[in-house]
């Protein structure tokens, strides 16, 4: 194991221009020791270009990367002593999967025994115990994946950077291979992982803190459970979970929409600002209640635990993800959905967002 006592990694204004094309906008971020942070976000956002950042393969424009408390911004990558998994595997053809493993031990100079011990055991974490003698030309798309993310394992590097380490994974063995990462983690605490993602699953199941990013700015950063229940943006709320995102104008006793009151826990926004209220769509309920709503049932999916429904109010489409339905209501009959107060939240006047580029805690 690295003889480091610093990991960690933070951001300081970091901006990085391709061809006069701005791709990540004066990020400021902090990943503290031992933390998993998910950088989360759509395609373009900067996420990737962030862990590269971080990695040494761009040059920023502006600002500077720490790594472990050191200023590596003009150290080269392989100075930088970090684990990194790429989506496209990089693995060396001509090597089999267990020389594979073993490379950055090797380079490392580790004894042989401990060489073999470890690769042994990042195969075996991975699934790939029985793959040990193969090329990877042998193997799968999703093998080779786990190949990878088993040759960046076994080096245990203070921060390990991972760009969608699970994209090429079903289902089942995705679950799984989360489920190794968080273990792995607990096994050793020193560990930050910078893990980039589009999919928020993973980002929830796995991150200590996610940073939500967008069109190369960080829109938000917090806990899974601060982001899913108290988002501070627009954004932030309908990526982060599904969400139904009511244009609502704030009253003295709460909101209005679609011509009907409706209590919510008090916001900042003035009574007559226009102001957007987030309801998840398993907070949901069909039939009258508390700040009840009356629209036409426009689609109804199965989802095997639950029944999605669509359901157009004032206008506008709400989703409410029930379950035990053993009967949903006809499409295009009129329904009656109803939340609690204290299941919205009332996320600010329309456009605000929290300030651009900062690591809001």
């Amino acid at each position: 194991m690295s003889d480091r006592t610093g990991s960690g990694v933070r951001f300081d204004g970091v901006t990085v221009d391709y061809d006069g094309h701005t791709v990540l906008d004066a990020l400021d971020l902090t990943v503290e020791p031992g933390e998993v942070m998910a950088l989360l976000g759509p395609s373009g956002s900067g996420k990737t270009t962030a862990l590269r950042a971080v990695a040494g393969f761009v040059r920023p424009a502006a600002g500077r990367v720490h790594v472990g408390g050191r200023d590596v911004t003009g150290l080269p990558p392989h100075r930088r002593g970090i684990g990194m998994v790429v989506q496209s595997y990089a693995l060396f053809p001509h090597l089999r999967v267990a020389d594979n493993v073993a490379f950055g031990l090797r380079a490392r100079r580790t004894p042989k025994a401990e060489t073999a011990a470890r690769t042994a055991e990042a195969l075996e974490l991975t699934g790939m115990g029985a793959y040990a003698r193969r090329h990877p030309r042998e193997l799968s798309g999703g093998q080779q994946q786990r190949v990878a993310i088993a040759r960046a394992l076994a080096i245990r590097p203070d921060v390990l950077l991972l760009d969608e380490p699970l994209s090429a994974l079903d289902a089942g063995l995705r679950s799984g291979m989360l489920a190794e990462l968080a273990r792995l983690h607990r096994e050793l605490p020193h560990m930050s992982m910078l893990y980039v993602t589009h999919d928020q699953v993973e980002a929830l199941t796995l991150a200590d803190r996610i940073a939500v990013m967008d069109r190369a700015r960080l829109r938000d950063c917090g806990t899974p459970q601060e982001l899913y229940r108290s988002p501070r943006t627009e954004f932030t709320a309908s990526f982060v979970g599904n969400a139904n995102l009511l244009p609502v104008t704030v009253t003295a006793g709460g909101v209005s929409f679609a011509g009907r009151t409706l209590k919510v826990p008090a916001g900042q926004a003035a009574p007559g600002a226009a102001a957007t209220l987030c309801v998840r769509p398993h907070l949901v309920g069909l039939g009258p209640g508390p700040n009840t709503l009356r629209g036409t049932l426009a689609e109804v999916q199965w989802r095997g635990a639950t029944h999605r429904l669509t359901v157009h109010v004032g206008g506008h489409r709400m989703l409410a993800d029930l379950r035990e339905l053993r009967e949903p209501p006809p499409l295009g009959a009129e329904v009656e959905l109803h939340f609690a107060p204290d299941d919205a939240v009332l996320i600010g006047a329309i456009g605000t967002e929290a300030g651009h580029g900062r690591d809001h805690r």
